[in-house]
Order: structure tokens, then C-alpha cells, then sequence
């Protein structure tokens, strides 16, 4: 999938904005933020819901988040860049440039073991309490004395896939001594200023404490969120640091398409973007050095996800097709994943639809909408000149896509889906003079999801002879 359709992106790009505002209240998450961009293009920068649930505050694409495992990929591009300027070696020892583990298990393990989670090192430490906020984050004394007391003799180097934050700290100081500088200094002027990322940054920054999103807990354990605070992680910010917005992230990972010199070569991407581990458990997924990999469908993606107390992030991109995406949430069981995930599910749909012989007389857009019953909630979708029938309650709305055919200017015909699906059958359309009214779809009638919404604040019960909506659109009259 190397000549990705722009119109094909764009299109799902669209829908794509619906969908995470759907899932924002669908799923009781405090907020979404959100962006897509293609080639040199930001296709969408949006977001939804709160920053602040307790002050009212409505979330902007300029909120911060703390994106966490995403420095991961700050960390290991900071990495290539001094490989590149032969500051350093991928296989380069530990106990090179970290004199105080020598003696230890730990000094032989290489900087390239370490960016690829192969090295075997305990993933917290014996004591990750930090992740709640019982204590601080490790300072830097803290963090030796982790790697001396336990960070090695967990699992032998090169064993298998094994995870590892304190691992990536390691790298954090292995960058401060080969650069002869601190971590943060290195990562703004050669990462961070170079794209010029405004709304990014190695570690939580005070000054702009108003700035950034509330972070909540979850309701997998309570039946409401409260607040966490914010944090600084201290000498774990190669691990779980930064901060950012959906937007620069995917300005940020545009940087790492092929082509892009302004980071790294394309020789150094391809090294990072090369598997070195399956993970297990993890279905076909797998992990460079710094990057997750994956297939979604026949794409290739690359990218990662972020965990700290209040946010779960998840930026991807293909770098081949030149596309990416990012959601940040603020909860601690976000959907962040599955909808980074859905918007190259929504492209991959829209780039398989084969082209219509003839476009359709009619306008397409007349059809499409987000409309419910009692029982569903369905959207009608074009994508790339296609319609389709999808399901934004499910977590992969083109897991059974329904085709949709033009009838006439008020009739689609159920063409193809899942043999569950009313294949062959007819929805017809009533509209009025601000848009569609009511449409008859699998035998009931469906209107748009706004006025079945406010249909629902306004009943306190369902019965018979008082249906929630009755057939038609209201009183304009129709066209």
C-alpha cells in the first residue's frame, strides 16, 4: 500500500472526527484529543469533552498531555542521532558510558538490546508504587541504586521481548554521557526544536501547569473518576516523560516517514523499524528499536502507546503511505488504542473500495448521518465515493461493513454485508428543510441521533401507544 489515496484518508479522516466524538461520551471518557495528518498535510486536529471535568473546562487540540512510553521514541531517535555522528555505538556496552555498573550483570548489556526491550532488565523495579503516586518517581541516585540492587539477573539478555522501563532509563543517562549533556537539553535542540514542536517537551513543566489535562482514574474499579495529579518522572523521563498534543505527535512521526532527513536518515529508519522482537501474547505484533509494529489489515504500522496516571495515549504511522495518527485521552482506561487503530481500519476500508463505473447522480452526502433507533445507532458513511453502513458502538466499526447502493434521490438498497445483514432490502429516506427527517432501515425507523437524544431526556418511560419517536421528522415540511 505504497500510493495511499489522499481523498481515501481524507474521507475517513472525516468520519473519523464523528467517530471519536461518538466514543468520547459512548465510552464515559472525560475527554479526547485528536489528529490525522497525511503526506505534509493535517487532515484533522480536534477534540472533545473536558481538560477539566470538575471546572467545566472543554478540551482544545491545545491541551497537553503526558504521552508517557512515548519518549520511548525520543529516546532511541536521540540513540541514531548520536550513532549517526559517531558518538556512540549500538553496541556499545552499558558499563562504557555507565561506569558505576561495572562489575555488574548489567554493564554488558548493549545500547541496542536496551532499545529493543531484549536486555533482559526488571521492567519498574522491585518497587513501582511510583505509577500511583505513593512516592516519587526515581531521581537519578535512586535509579543506580535500582540498577544495582535489582536490575539485572530478571531474565538473561536476548531471552525473549521483555518490556522495560527502568531499561529505557538506562539509555536516558547513556544519552547525557555521550552527548556530554543532560537528556532533556539533547532531546529539545535535536528533536524537539528542530521540528518545532511548541506543545512538546522531555518532562512536565511547571510554568505551564494550566495547560495540561486533567488526568482521571478509572471505572473499572468505582462507579465515578477522580483527579490525579501531575508529576515530574524525574530520571525515568527517557521512559515516560514527555508531554504533548495529538498535533505535534503527528508532526513529530511524519519526521520518521521515508524520505524525512530532518531527524534521521533513512538508514537509521529503517534499522529502528525493523523487528527485532515478536511479542508474545501480542497476536503478529512485534518491536524495533523504539518502535511497535504491526499489520492492521495489509498495512504495515508503526508507532506506540502511552500510559501515566490520568492519560492513555497512541500515536501510529505508516511510513511507507505516509500517514498518521494520534488520540490522547485522559483516563487511565481510555480507548486511545482503538481508535488510533480505527482510523487505519476507516483508510484501509475506504482504499478498498473499487472505484464506481459511473459517479452517482446524486449527491451522496445527502444520505449520510449518524441516526438511531431504540435498539442501534448506525452511520451512513462515504468513503472515497462508496456508501457504507457502519457501527460506532463497535470497537472496529469496519469489522462488517454494509454496502449501500443509490436507488434514487430518497433510496439506498443493502447491496453486500454479513448474512445477518437485510442484503437486497431498501432504506428509504424522509427528509425536511434542514436535512433528513427519518429513515426506514431494518424494518423500524431511525431519525437523526440528536433528536432520538433529546426524545430520551424528555420521557421518563417507554410504552406502548408512547413510543419514544414516532415516524417523521417534525413539522417542515418535506422535499
Amino acid at each position: 500500500m505504497n500510493d495511499l489515496s489522499h481523498t481515501a484518508v481524507a474521507d475517513a479522516a472525516r468520519y473519523f472526527d464523528t467517530w471519536v466524538a461518538f466514543r468520547q461520551q459512548y465510552d464515559r471518557v472525560p475527554g479526547i484529543q485528536a489528529a490525522v495528518l497525511h503526506e505534509d498535510k493535517l487532515l484533522l486536529s480536534t477534540a472533545y469533552g473536558c481538560a477539566d471535568v470538575e471546572q467545566g473546562t472543554a478540551l482544545t487540540p491545545q491541551h497537553l498531555f503526558r504521552i508517557a512510553s512515548h519518549s520511548k521514541t525520543f529516546t532511541a531517535t536521540a540513540v541514531l542521532q548520536l550513532v549517526e555522528r559517531d558518538q556512540l555505538r549500538l553496541d556499545d556496552r552499558a558499563g562504557r558510558w555507565l561506569p558505576f555498573l561495572r562489575g555488574t550483570a548489567l554493564a554488558g548489556v548493549t545500547v541496542r538490546e536496551l532499545l529493543g526491550h531484549g536486555g533482559g532488565v526488571v521492567r519498574d523495579s522491585g518497587n513501582g508504587d511510583y505509577w500511583q503516586l505513593a512516592h516519587a518517581f526515581p531521581d537519578e541516585d535512586r535509579l543506580r541504586a535500582i540498577l544495582l540492587d535489582d536490575g539485572a539477573g530478571v531474565l538473561p539478555a536476548n531471552e525473549r521481548f521483555k518490556y522495560s522501563n527502568i531499561g529505557y532509563s538506562m539509555l536516558g543517562l547513556i544519552v547525557a554521557a555521550a552527548a556530554d549533556m543532560p537528556y532533556d537539553a539533547f532531546v529539545c535542540e535535536h528533536i524537539v526544536e528542530k521540528l518545532s514542536l511548541e506543545n512538546t517537551g522531555p518532562e512536565y513543566d511547571p510554568d505551564r501547569a494550566g495547560d495540561y489535562a486533567t488526568g482521571y482514574t478509572a471505572l473499572s474499579y468505582a462507579d465515578h473518576r477522580i483527579p490525579i495529579d501531575h508529576v515530574d518522572t524525574a530520571a525515568m523521563a527517557a521512559a515516560t516523560g514527555f508531554f504533548s498534543t495529538a498535533e505535534d505527535l503527528v508532526h513529530y512521526v511524519a519526521a520518521h516517514f521515508h524520505g524525512d532527513s530532518r531527524l534521521v536518515s533513512d538508514a537509521s529508519k529503517r534499522l529502528m523499524q525493523r523487528a527485532e522482537w515478536k511479542v508474545e501474547g501480542r497476536g503478529g505484533a512485534e518491536y524495533g528499536l523504539g518502535f511497535g509494529r504491526s499489520m492492521i489489515g495489509d498495512r504495515l504500522v508503526f508507532g506506540h502507546g502511552g500510559g501515566y496516571p490520568g492519560h492513555l495515549t497512541r500515536t501510529s504511522f505508516d511510513p511507507v503511505g505516509r500517514l498518521a495518527v494520534s488520540v490522547l485521552t485522559n483516563a487511565i482506561d481510555g480507548p486511545a488504542v482503538m481508535l488510533a487503530e480505527g482510523l487505519i481500519r476507516l483508510v484501509n476500508l475506504a482504499e478498498s473500495a473499487s472505484p464506481l463505473l459511473e459517479p452517482s447522480p446524486v449527491d451522496l452526502s445527502r444520505f449520510t448521518g449518524r441516526f438511531a433507533t431504540m435498539w442501534r445507532v448506525f452511520d451512513v458513511v462515504d468513503l472515497a465515493g462508496r456508501l457504507y453502513l457502519l457501527d460506532p458502538t463497535e470497537r472496529d466499526p469496519t469489522s462488517e461493513p454494509v454496502t449501500l447502493a443509490v436507488v434514487d434521490d430518497h433510496t439506498l438498497r443493502i447491496s453486500g454485508g454479513t448474512g445477518y445483514a437485510p442484503v437486497g432490502e431498501p432504506i428509504r429516506y424522509e427528509f425536511a428543510v434542514d436535512g433528513v427527517a427519518s429513515v426506514q432501515a431494518f424494518a423500524m425507523t431511525a431519525h437523526p441521533i440528536d433528536r432520538v437524544a433529546r426524545a430520551v431526556r424528555t420521557h421518563d418511560r417507554v410504552s406502548p401507544g408512547t413510543p419514544l419517536l414516532t415516524d417523521g421528522g417534525g413539522d417542515a415540511p418535506a422535499r
